[in-house]
């Protein structure tokens, strides 16, 4: 008999596993902080619309650094340590010069701090916050975030660029580093929909409008009106500091329209337009056109990212400020 309870309680625990994130503790799971932090939730949710209402490009500036932190030894708030005299952070790796945001989750990990100290993970508060700024327009949760994530005691800057993605990948190489992180073709093309929002430096495209294969060409693949417009708002091949909207017109307003555009070969990224050189990626981007679908993959692509090589349990810690580790 007891062997037949523990067999029915692993086949339980295979049934809900990809909805619960996890059986028997020490896993991700949705209310984690019901019991320890009632508040938690809510607390991040009205912080987190505060700082929208009052900064609309932070949706896009927390998804970016959402990605950046799980793409880079899982969602484990590494990205949001400050360097040290001995060590280099994350944050301070090229690719993360720009990100921003940082302000925001310090003052939800203050909030949280003053209701609940010692309880609310830095890494859970990142994946709430993201899904937070995202919904806001919405002025309801898009998708679910489940929680119970520890954070990081390292961070490293020359871990970053071998690990993100980069705007120059070519399909194959895109499709590698999402399957190195578990993710599939599809949460691929999802999770680029994100370029619905925000806004992209001239540098990390001018090679499409300048010089695609070294003999001053332009990119074919890249609509040439669109092209001579971006020429136009960019101050030539070397601009590091100009930026243009992702999505024309649109930029902060999340919805399906990346993939309208990138139908029209006006996707601003080489990654981008790599998206249609794949069948199967093509077809994903084809079937995202319809608004509803796009909406239901990407909670479950957040979801499945949000799940990148988290410490739960005893691993790690519940950092006391997120830009440092808890001193001994």
């Amino acid at each position: 008999m007891k062997a037949n309870n523990i067999s029915l309680i692993l086949l339980v625990c295979i049934l809900f596993y990809i909805n619960l994130g996890g059986c028997l503790g020490g896993s991700l799971r949705k209310n984690f902080y019901k019991q320890t932090c009632p508040r938690a939730e809510q607390i991040v949710k009205d912080a987190t619309w505060n700082h929208v209402s009052a900064n609309p490009n932070l949706p896009a500036k927390l998804l970016r650094m959402h990605f950046h932190d799980c793409f880079v030894r899982g969602c484990d708030a590494s990205v949001l340590l400050s360097s040290t005299a001995n060590n280099t952070a994350e944050r301070d790796s090229f690719p993360n010069l720009s990100l921003k945001g940082f302000d925001v989750i310090d003052d939800i990990k203050e909030q949280l701090e003053k209701a609940c100290p010692g309880v609310v993970s830095c890494a859970d508060i990142l994946a709430l916050a993201t899904r937070d700024s995202v919904s806001f327009q919405f002025k309801k949760s898009q998708w679910d975030v489940l929680t119970g994530r520890r954070d990081g005691n390292v961070s490293i800057a020359n871990e970053v660029s071998g690990n993100l993605p980069s705007p120059f990948f070519n399909f194959a190489q895109l499709k590698q580093s999402f399957a190195n992180k578990g993710l599939t073709v599809q949460d691929l093309v999802v999770l680029s929909g994100a370029h619905s929002i925000g806004v992209g430096h001239c540098n990390l495209f001018s090679k499409r409008l300048y010089n695609f294969t070294g003999k001053g060409d332009q990119d074919p693949s890249m609509d040439s009106t669109y092209a001579a417009l971006l020429k136009t708002q960019c101050q030539g091949p070397g601009d590091r500091t100009t930026t243009v909207e992702l999505d024309p017109g649109s930029f902060q307003n999340f919805d399906n329209s990346f993939y309208t555009i990138l139908k029209q070969k006006k996707g601003l990224f080489q990654s981008d337009a790599a998206l249609l050189t794949n069948k199967v990626s093509s077809n994903a981007v084809q079937k995202l056109l319809k608004r509803n679908d796009f909406f239901t993959e990407f909670g479950q692509s957040m979801k499945r990212m949000g799940a990148i090589g988290v410490l739960t349990g005893t691993s790690g810690q519940i950092r006391k400020q997120c830009g440092f580790v808890n001193s001994n």
